[in-house]
């Protein structure tokens, strides 16, 4: 096979994968005009139509679900066998586009990015900040990081964190004009800062576990706002109370910035995941991000 043809197919498989020529195209670094002429020659050489395309959408032909599904593991095992030779050098080169949220970002890899650059200086990593449920495939990402009960089921997920548990927490200030609450339906009294989730548009439920069970409360109050660093900062200047995990807000509370509250009501929930679409595809780049943060998270400086 003629380095052409390879290119050709593997064109393909991206724009069948992705769905969309502009997504497809973002991940091989080409543009989507280039992308569609590469498939046109492929679809000549073969003499078959092997995606349909209107304005808004591409789907493979009967042909092309027939070339795809004969060619998906004969390229796993290409792109395996390169990851493992270049593996063996303990050398990843290359770059790595990641999609995670803001807690992910504050929790996991800003505090480790430095100590990444200097053991792994051939990855580039390329990060995306967003809170939305995002479909990484279609948007080109190598591999995402959530919170494990958000994770679509035909991914593959690693655990990358111990279970969170919640901290309902205000400023000194806050509590000095207001009585604290000792149960959950006492939040109905209070200024809560609330988020909002920008893929669904529905506002956060805060999570409790009480004598009766689990239960979800709907809050009110002065600010609705998709990102917890600015929920965070308005707690801390006297605004409201916000409930975020405990991890990141452990440092205002630890120095009194933040008084906690509810505590005995807060309930854990899933730890974040990292996540991707195929065990057989894994990047060495990938594979040595997931490595070393396994291993900074189990044995910290």
């Amino acid at each position: 096979m003629r380095s052409g043809e390879f290119g050709e197919l593997n064109a393909f498989m991206a724009v069948v994968e992705a769905r969309s020529f502009r997504a497809a195209a973002q991940r091989l670094g080409v543009t989507p005009s280039a992308l569609s002429r590469t498939i046109g020659r492929l679809e000549s050489r073969l003499g078959l139509r092997l995606l349909n395309r209107t304005t808004r959408s591409v789907s493979p032909t009967d042909a092309g679900l027939s070339l795809h599904a004969r060619l998906r593991p004969v390229l796993a095992d290409l792109q395996e066998a390169v990851s493992d030779t270049a593996a063996m050098q303990d050398t990843a080169v290359g770059t790595l586009r990641l999609n995670l949220p803001r807690l992910a970002a504050d929790l996991i890899l800003t505090p480790l990015l430095a100590r990444f650059g200097e053991r792994h200086p051939g990855i580039r990593l390329e990060l995306t900040i967003d809170d939305g449920l995002s479909d990484i495939v279609a948007q080109g990402f190598d591999a995402g990081i959530r919170i494990g009960d958000r994770l679509a089921r035909d991914m593959i997920a690693i655990r990358l964190t111990p279970d969170f548990r919640n901290a309902v927490a205000a400023s000194p200030a806050y509590f000095a004009q207001r009585s604290r609450p000792e149960t959950p339906y006492d939040l109905r009294y209070h200024a809560c800062l609330n988020y909002r989730w920008s893929a669904t548009g529905q506002l956060y439920r805060w999570p409790f576990n009480g004598p009766d069970g689990p239960l979800d409360i709907d809050v009110e109050g002065p600010l609705v706002v998709n990102d917890t660093s600015v929920i965070r900062d308005a707690a801390i200047s006297g605004m409201g109370v916000a409930c975020l995990p405990e991890a990141f807000l452990a440092s205002q509370i630890d120095s009194g910035a933040l008084v906690r509250v509810l505590g005995p009501w807060c309930q854990p929930f899933s730890g974040f995941h990292l996540y991707h679409p195929s065990r057989h595809q894994t990047p060495t780049t990938l594979r040595a991000l997931i490595a070393f943060i396994q291993t900074e998270h189990n044995h910290p400086r």
